[in-house]
């Protein structure tokens, strides 16, 4: 059974720090990228980061670059993301979800399974 468990959201400040954890076991996949979804009230499930578990490449959607960092630890089966300089509009539910081979750079359809999310909510 795979299981995708995140940790470490919460509220925080505009311009403070969260950093997400994503713990991942029984992924039937050799290769496979981690991305990191969120979705806000109203709005469609974005990609914001992706890391390939391999060879490390990582994918950032434009609005978080610089902000935020994805890094794995294959050891521990776990992802982070480390968001800094947090905006209001980064409020959202925050998902981990396993791609198949490598982080493609689409959407949501290409991720097989996910977790279930954790709400992060930045005040201004």
């Amino acid at each position: 059974e795979v299981q995708l468990v995140e940790s470490g959201g919460g509220l925080v400040q505009a311009g403070g720090s969260l950093r997400l954890s994503c713990v991942a076991s029984g992924v039937p996949f050799e290769d496979y990228g981690i991305g990191w979804f969120r979705q806000a009230p109203g709005k469609e499930r974005e990609l914001v980061s992706c890391i390939n578990r391999g060879d490390g490449r990582t994918i950032y959607t434009d609005s978080v670059k610089g902000r935020f960092t994805v890094s794995s630890d294959n050891a521990k089966n776990t992802v982070y993301l480390r968001m800094s300089t947090l905006r209001p509009e980064d409020t959202a539910v925050y998902f981990c979800a396993v791609e198949s081979f490598y982080c493609s750079g689409y959407g949501a359809e290409m991720f097989n399974y996910w977790g279930q999310g954790i709400q992060v909510t930045v005040s201004s």
